[in-house]
């Protein structure tokens, strides 16, 4: 009698991991929301640093805050997302 072979072909319901790929560990939801806060802290910080070099810069400028962070947050984000 012969053994019945397991079927070598994929079925539609089987994931294709690659020899190469790594298993990423489960983030629980708070975890990641926490991952968030901090990138978006650490940017409004380097935003307000540099915001307020700029203002130092102009000479302590009064009236022009928004133009500061403005320019600060286009520096930024274009170094930080630079492609």
């Amino acid at each position: 009698m012969m053994k019945a072979q397991p079927s070598k072909r994929r079925t539609k319901n089987t994931p294709v991991i690659s020899k190469g790929s790594q298993v990423e560990e489960y983030s629980s939801p708070e975890t990641v929301a926490t991952r968030k806060h901090q990138v978006f802290n650490d940017l409004h910080a380097h935003i307000t640093v540099r915001a307020y070099y700029l203002y130092m810069e102009r000479g302590r400028r009064e009236g022009c805050a928004e133009q500061d962070w403005l320019d600060a947050e286009r520096e930024i984000l274009n170094r930080t997302f630079a492609v």
